[in-house]
């Protein structure tokens, strides 16, 4: 077995990312695609209140830098 999986192409990929609505505090996920680097801006309801959650996250190399879900 080798370690190539080190070096797989993360064009497409998707991480569920959990966090607590800034309204209602219930536990809710979104799916965030990470690859493209830098800034993704975006507005998604939350599953639960249906309330609008400013999303905003960082990916760097395949990988979730930075999250941020904030009240509008």
């Amino acid at each position: 077995m080798t370690d190539d999986l080190e070096f797989e192409s993360f064009e497409n990929e998707q991480i569920e990312k959990y966090f607590k609505c800034p309204y209602c505090h219930s536990k809710i996920s979104m799916l965030l695609d990470i690859s493209e680097p830098g800034r993704q801006y975006y507005v998604e309801d939350c599953e639960v209140c249906c309330r609008p959650i400013q999303v905003s996250y960082s990916s760097d190399q395949g990988k979730l830098v930075d999250f941020n879900a904030q009240s509008i």
